[in-house]
């Protein structure tokens, strides 16, 4: 890809500006890479902000970060803005790129800005967050906000950008607090990567799970039962139990043992893990014969109680517990989309307790059993690695260690990664599994986490050879991360035409007429007993009608059974995907189907 030459008088730059962009003599490149385009991407934000205030005078303004997708700015507007409003304020936004206004940084006293933005509750909020004494400010125009920057220099070289949504959201994401206004948006510094993004958007809106959840059937929501908690219906559990099936096979093979804990647990167990102190704000809690109990959002604590169950000795180390736990965790309702962040939701959950000498091989086997179910459903992957975060247990040591043996780890078994500073669990560092899906799309899914501080805290721990007590190291693994948003990512990276093993219904059975329906029901019998799912598609409608009905579920294999077909026990196939037509044997057909299963393995 080219890069765009900016001069260094077209930013205004500092140490931090020096390290995103590529310094090159008198040109600083911005190279579309994530730091470069994070400058460009905020100063986009200050831009939309401006041309905000310039369309409703009285909009005041709280933050305007970049984000994984872009960029938005959370804002108080007297009206209710709508999509058509974004196409308005982008056309303000060109007008703004084109009057090439200077965007300068300055010093300011923490007075001084409190007293300029006095009658600005949501900047005085803003303001309470920083403990610096001299903070900084950037103008562009007429337009000044409180940011830390860095930007470009002019307002010139903002010129390829889009607004992607509106939304609402809660005054500093706290529910308790006013809903305000926030506008999504993204830029890029080449107008051909714009393109490819609006491009990949509108393929995005076409493979929505929600839309195809409701499409195909596979869940709904009701405000009856609660936001956030998704309701099955009877194509997404069959989809959901032949993934979990399919996933028992492969951790039964790798050697580990299934357990299941309780889904509530006393209180006092979360205290003991560290979970009240550092996560108690997203979980759910309740009183019971006067003890306080809490709703796990984590299965580790249970999983540990196990291991405590009985005299572990190294011989039986590394010991692998998985469960497909169900948790539960306080999501904003403004957070809240489809599938992909709910309240309530099942992991593909796992612990590994082991000695400090197997904590690379282990690491190495869990990672090889993510390939293997990449591969499966046809996905690319990365892995990060996440430091420890500002909120965090255990000492320094501890953390540069672990983080340590993880590099080690992934160095010597010639894996590349990416560093996630900061983004570690609170109690140990951890490799972040990214997935990409057909479209290019990056989604967080599996984990892989490093954990001394809880076998620590619960006082765990195994015989050794020399009849000595030593601590095991326990590994925390999510492959899939949870089943609900990796079904709605699988649902958009395949646009509903699922894996023949896990389709919901893998053969659509459509009898032409009345007097066929019986063979069709033989046969749906027969593949039931096969652990095949099937449909008669029998209503009294057109065969043609009957067939699209089948074709637009997405259904792999389409038989139509007529006349011949009863007289010979035989099938005439419609193979959907291929786009081929054939007779054949009801024998053979069978064969086929059982050979199309054993293709998805684990």
């Amino acid at each position: 890809m080219d890069c765009i030459g900016i001069k260094k008088d077209d930013l205004v730059y500092d140490i931090q500006t020096a390290k995103a962009l590529n310094i090159q003599g008198e040109e600083i490149l911005a190279d579309s890479s994530d730091d470069a385009l994070s400058i460009l991407r905020h100063s986009t934000a200050h831009m939309m902000a401006q041309a905000i205030k310039e369309l409703h005078t009285e909009a005041q303004f709280f933050v305007g970060p970049v984000v994984s997708e872009g960029f938005y700015y959370d804002f108080k507007v007297e009206k209710s803005l709508n999509e058509d409003d974004l196409k308005i304020i982008e056309k303000k936004m060109k007008e703004i790129a084109g009057r090439k206004l200077p965007i300068t940084r300055a010093e300011i006293s923490r007075e001084e800005f409190s007293k300029k933005f006095e009658n600005d509750p949501l900047k005085q909020m803003v303001l309470k967050n920083i403990t610096d004494e001299v903070i900084t400010t950037y103008t562009q125009g007429d337009f000044e906000d409180l940011c830390k920057g860095p930007h470009l220099e002019n307002t010139r070289n903002i010129r390829n950008f889009k607004l992607i949504r509106v939304a609402g959201a809660y005054l500093g994401g706290d529910e308790k607090n006013e809903m305000i206004t926030r506008i999504y948006g993204i830029s890029f510094f080449e107008k051909q990567d714009l393109k490819d993004y609006v491009t990949m958007m509108a393929e995005a809106a076409k493979r929505d799970h929600r839309k195809l959840g409701t499409e195909l059937k596979l869940f709904t929501f009701s405000d009856d039962v609660g936001a956030g908690l998704p309701l099955w219906l009877p194509n997404g559990a069959r989809l959901r139990g032949k993934l979990e099936q399919l996933l028992y096979k492969a951790h039964r093979i790798r050697g580990y043992e299934p357990v299941r804990a309780p889904e509530i647990l006393k209180a006092e167990a979360w205290v003991k893990s560290g979970h009240y102190e550092n996560y108690k704000e997203n979980m759910y809690f309740t009183t019971i014969d006067d003890k306080e109990y809490g709703l796990k959002p984590m299965n580790c604590i249970g999983h540990i109680e196990i291991f405590k169950d009985s005299l572990v000795s190294y011989k039986d180390l590394p010991m692998k517990f998985f469960e497909y736990g169900v948790v539960h965790r306080h999501e904003l309702s403004g957070a809240m989309h489809g599938l992909f962040r709910v309240r309530e939701f099942t992991q593909d959950d796992a612990h590994i307790f082991c000695m400090p000498t197997q904590v690379k091989d282990v690491i190495i086997e869990v990672i090889e059993f993510v390939e293997s179910l990449m591969n499966a459903f046809d996905f690319k992957y990365e892995m990060e690695v996440s430091t420890k975060p500002e909120k965090a247990i255990g000492d320094d040591e501890f953390w540069e260690t672990t983080t340590k043996g993880i590099m080690d780890a992934l160095d010597e078994n010639g894996y590349s990664y990416g560093i996630d500073e900061g983004g570690g669990a609170f109690y140990g560092p951890k490799i972040d599994i990214k997935i990409l899906d057909a479209i290019g799309r990056k989604w967080q899914c599996g984990t892989i986490q490093v954990d001394m501080n809880l076998p620590e805290r619960f006082d765990i721990n195994y015989t050794t050879q020399d009849d000595t007590r030593e601590r095991p190291v326990m590994i925390h693994r999510a492959i899939l991360g949870s089943f609900e948003r990796f079904i709605g990512i699988l649902t958009e990276h395949c646009a509903g035409e699922f894996p023949f093993s896990i389709a919901p219904t893998q053969v659509s059975i459509v009898p032409i007429a009345d007097s066929h329906v019986q063979y069709a029901k033989q046969i749906q019998q027969e593949l039931l007993e096969m652990d095949i799912d099937s449909d008669i598609f029998s209503k009294n409608e057109s065969l043609n009608k009957r067939i699209r009905t089948a074709e637009k579920q997405r259904v792999p294999m389409i038989i139509v059974l007529g006349d011949e077909e009863v007289a010979n026990n035989t099938v005439a196939l419609r193979d959907r995907r291929k786009r081929e037509r054939s007779e054949m044997s009801k024998a053979e057909f069978f064969t086929m189907l059982t050979n199309k299963k054993q293709e998805d393995k684990i």
